[in-house]
């Protein structure tokens, strides 16, 4: 046998020297095609069997195949068919296979400069088809690579045409194109070729209805319109435009070597002139899809609806155009839409009609119709852009499996069951992006309404789609200013959020409806909740679920992005979702709404004492009667109490404003008791204020005294803590009022102690000692020794004021050791401190190790001012002894502590220790600054603190000014002694 030649651009067929050899075993003919079909390529065992036997092989198809393989070795060369490991290859010349010297003649077409020289060559390639390849084997693989082949062919007629109505032979073309576009009916481009040669030889209506023909073939078998192609001819047709020979496909020649067979594709749609920010996703996409090689590339983008998913997508797509130059395929699989999900089989007939692939040659079977679309894709250098996926199920099939690709998949749900992609989140704007894309949309009217903008931009919750429809509701108005969207957005804007038939609404109701009954249920009641960020424990209050229930239902609202966790479990809606579930839920009965209300406002009240409590056990204990919880289930004891009030702070507040208006006050002067602790450790007491000054406000209109008398005592903290010292005594006799009213003697007796210090700084002396002592008495009768150490120090303070050394080191030392006795550890400690502080004013040498020991044992309690009374009473001891760097060390220490806790009461006392320390240096103008500073912080507050500014003042006045030193001298003199106390005086000795 000599070299045999063989054919599959037709039916099967093996000639030697001209001699036809028959293959006539169905199967060996099966085996033969599948091995040159993939000529010089081993082909394995097992898709030998499944191209024979499909997927029912009989259990001696190894056998038979071994049979069908010695029977073609018997009928050709016995070089042609090799055995390998794997399975059979057939190793064959390049002239010996007419596909592969098909391949060779477009190859060289291409390459080639001369356009006549290309035609001839694109000639003799389709000269060597006898019919559809490999006609007559109905093996499913076989028919989906011949398939390929099949394409190959149509797209070469389509590239020779082009050069033959280049060269004017539109007229010789006519007949044959005919019969081509009735073939091959749905091939856009032949029909745009022949419309060309109709127009070229003045047939011009002609042309025109063979637009409206292919149309109307379009429409009736795939439902689709005709490509941008087909109607930039048609609309060129009409205009006249079209005058010379024109080019529809890739032009022949050195630039078109490579993959494309039927010239660049592009099917993205319209990219948005006013695309804004978005730079960094935008890079992270685009950056290792420009460096991938030949493996396929596939981003993921998801995020909440409105987000702007689509156009970042299509952006990025567009980015990446050059190194994509084959296709740009765009396609809507509706997974978030009013219409049915796109099934994948439907979606490849859409994807492969995009590359040119006639209707005719797509399978009807779903699975070679996939297969199919993986070969023609993967033969080209595309970028695929998948919007609005569904599911991960609905994706896969269409990712390739192979070749220089990259897939852009956008989704509003995170599609976690896809390995080996880059998943990519699109964030809401930023402000200054929003404010940007605003003004784009809008025009000049945005640059002279700056804060307008910024307001309309935040009521659209800094999301691109709620910011389109506000600014094209605005650009349609031309009489309307900036501010006038603002009014007409009003609180609640999302109504306001519409053009035409799109709304904000409409795009978050279709990620709602998609979503399982649990799962809705869970999104309306988290509209209830009246902060910014929570926690699975509130979500599972809400709905009334055990917090595993609860996890997995957020989780679940997260990965469809109708929630965001901005941090590990923490969980928001944004605001206009919100507003969204607020509409839903007005459709719930009343009473399943404050149902769900009680019991969020339950669950923060009960997790908020329960952290008070392990704070409050060595002071004073709650004494508010909280119940139990209504879910003890959810609430957490191992939370530290800091982390806690970090995250809930603004909570905290939004749960008390909530509570009150929806009438439910009971729970807020409940929570303002529970969190007091919480807030005045952590030194928040302007939060402390605005809660207890709404909890004092519904007690009062309730008619509630024991409650009025704990927010008012509580209350009364904040302000002196703040330095509203006569605020704070005013609020503490109001406390003492309505408790004893009440009969509540712990909060009565509390109030009094606690009127006795802030008598001390307000500069009452003689009122300060009758409240202390009225307490002390109580808490003696009453056998409340933690209160009692309280009281103790307080007479402490008092003697203090009075200059009585030995008394107020005595009050001190019997509040320590009781305390002590009783293990209330933060207090313990303060009295230390006092006694500490009053060492040092006395000057004994022990006071600085004392002074040292009590800063550290204070800050291991987080008792940070009495700390930083400590640090101030050492800055004084050793600026006294000239030690004066340490001095400004401490002193500067103290007043960071102010800063650090807020209390403002602190600032006056311990500028004029500085003062004093400064002065002793001799920098009288830096000490007189401080002193000032001292009495403007005093004023009107802290009478004892002020007289002590407008003394060490006199001092520094002494030289330079003496009549103003006297004023000053004099008003101090007049105060001390309004209050009935000596002026102080540091002493040097031991």
């Amino acid at each position: 046998m000599g070299v045999p030649r063989f054919a599959i651009l037709g039916p099967l067929s093996v000639t030697d020297d001209g001699r036809d050899v028959p293959i006539t075993a169905g199967r060996d003919r099966v085996v033969l095609a599948m091995l040159l079909l993939h000529a010089c390529r081993t082909v394995s065992t097992v898709d030998l069997i499944d191209a024979v036997w499909d997927e029912s092989p009989p259990a001696t198809a190894r056998g038979q195949l071994q049979t069908c393989i010695s029977r073609l070795r018997r009928m050709l060369p016995s070089t042609v068919i090799q055995t390998h490991p794997a399975g059979y290859g057939v190793q064959l010349d390049d002239d010996a296979l007419d596909a592969a010297r098909f391949a060779r003649l477009i190859a060289e077409a291409r390459a080639e400069p001369i356009p006549d020289e290309a035609r001839r060559r694109l000639r003799a390639a389709l000269d060597l088809w006898h019919g559809t390849a490999l006609a007559g084997i109905d093996s499913r693989p076989v028919r989906l690579a011949a398939a390929l082949l099949d394409e190959q062919y149509a797209a070469v007629i389509e590239d020779w045409i082009d050069l033959e109505l280049e060269r004017g032979s539109a007229r010789d073309l006519l007949a044959e194109l005919t019969g081509l576009v009735e073939r091959f009916a749905l091939r856009e481009r032949l029909r745009a070729q022949l419309m060309l040669a109709l127009s070229r030889v003045g047939r011009q209506a002609e042309a025109l209805s063979e637009y409206r023909r292919g149309r109307d073939i379009l429409h009736r078998e795939l439902g689709v319109e005709p490509s941008a192609m087909l109607r930039d001819v048609h609309q060129k047709l009409l205009t006249g435009e079209i005058s010379a020979p024109a080019r529809l496909g890739a032009p022949i020649g050195p630039a078109s070597v490579g993959p494309t067979l039927t010239g660049g594709v592009s099917a993205l749609p319209r990219a948005v002139g006013d695309f804004t920010g978005r730079s960094a996703i935008i890079e992270r996409i685009v950056q290792p899809a420009e460096s991938t090689g030949a493996s396929p590339y596939v981003a993921v983008v998801d995020g909440m609806a409105g987000c702007g998913k689509t156009t970042v997508a299509v952006h990025a797509a567009r980015l990446l155009r050059t190194r994509f130059p084959d296709a740009q395929l765009f396609i809507d699989l509706q997974g978030h839409s009013t219409k049915s999900p796109i099934e994948p089989a439907a979606a490849t007939v859409t994807l492969l009609r995009q590359l040119g692939v006639a209707a005719d040659r797509i399978p009807d079977d779903p699975a070679d119709r996939v297969q199919l679309w993986h070969h023609v894709l993967g033969a080209r250098r595309a970028i695929l852009v998948l919007d609005n996926a569904a599911s991960t199920a609905q994706v896969t099939p269409l990712l390739p499996t192979f070749g220089a690709v990259a897939v852009l998949v956008t989704s509003r749900r995170r599609l976690a069951g896809l390995d080996g992609v880059t998943a990519q989140s699109v964030p809401l704007l930023t402000e200054p992006e929003a404010v940007e894309l605003f003004g784009r949309i809008v025009g000049d009217r945005a640059a002279g309404e700056p804060g307008a903008v910024v307001e309309v931009v935040r009521r659209c919750g800094l999301l691109p789609l709620a910011i389109r429809l506000a600014g094209s509701r605005l650009a349609h108005r031309p009489g309307w200013r900036v501010a006038d969207l603002v009014r007409r957005l009003g609180a609640v804007a999302l109504p306001g959020l519409t053009a035409e038939d799109r709304t904000v609404a409409a795009a978050f109701a279709l990620s709602y409806g998609q979503l399982a009954p649990p799962y809705q249920r869970m999104f309306r009641l988290l509209g209830l909740f009246p902060g910014d960020r929570f926690s699975i424990g509130a979500a599972a209050a809400l709905a009334d679920l055990p917090r595993s229930d609860a996890a997995d239902l957020v989780d679940g609202l997260v990965d469809v992005h109708l929630l965001e966790e901005p941090e590990r479990g923490r969980f928001r809606l944004h605001d206009l979702l919100r507003e969204y579930a607020g509409t839903l839920l007005d459709a719930e009965p009343e009473d399943l709404r404050r149902a769900a209300l009680r019991r969020l406002f339950d669950h923060v009240v009960h997790q908020s004492a329960a952290l008070s409590r392990s704070a409050e056990t060595q002071t004073s204990l709650l004494t508010a009667r909280f119940g139990d919880p209504a879910r003890p289930d959810l609430i957490r004891t191992d939370l530290e109490p800091p982390a806690f009030l970090d995250q809930e702070r603004t909570n905290l507040l939004a749960v008390s404003r909530s509570a009150a208006a929806s009438g439910e006050h009971r729970y807020v002067w409940l929570l303002a008791r529970a969190a007091w602790r919480l807030w005045f450790q952590q030194g928040y007491f302007d939060d402390m204020i605005d809660a207890f000054e709404r909890g004092l406000a519904v007690a009062r209109t309730a008619g509630d005294d024991a409650a009025a008398g704990v927010m008012a005592n509580y209350l009364a903290s904040g302000y002196h803590r703040v330095g509203r010292i006569r605020d704070a005594a005013n609020m503490l006799s109001v406390a003492h009022e309505f408790a004893s009213r009440a009969g509540d003697r712990v909060i009565a007796t509390a109030a009094l102690s606690n009127l006795g210090i802030v008598h001390v700084e307000s500069g009452d002396i003689d009122a300060a000692e009758r409240a202390s002592r009225a307490s002390l008495a109580d808490r003696r009768r009453r056998q409340d020794l933690s209160g009692l150490a309280i009281s103790l120090a307080t007479m402490g303070l008092v003697a203090d004021r009075r200059w009585r050394h030995r008394e107020r080191l005595d009050w001190y030392r019997r509040s320590m050791l009781l305390s002590a006795e009783i293990g209330a550890t933060v207090q313990q400690y303060v009295a230390f401190s006092n006694i500490a502080v009053t060492r040092s004013q006395l000057g004994h040498p022990v006071a600085e190790r004392m002074l040292l020991l009590s800063i550290s044992l204070n800050i291991r309690v987080d008792r940070l001012s009495t700390a930083g009374g400590a640090m101030s009473a050492l800055g004084v001891f050793y600026g006294r002894r000239g030690r004066f760097a340490e001095a400004y060390a401490w002193h500067r220490r103290a007043l960071e502590i102010v800063d650090e806790t807020n209390e403002r009461r602190l600032l006056s006392e311990f500028r004029v220790d500085f003062g004093r320390t400064l002065y002793a240096a001799g920098d009288r103008p830096a000490a007189a600054a401080e002193f000032r500073a001292a009495v403007a912080a005093a004023a009107g507050q802290n009478a004892y603190e002020e007289a002590r500014a407008l003394i060490g003042l006199a001092d520094c006045l002494a030289t330079d000014d003496p009549v103003q030193a006297s004023r000053q001298r004099a008003r101090a003199a007049a105060m001390f002694a309004g209050m009935g106390v000596p002026e102080p005086v540091l002493s040097d000795g031991g």
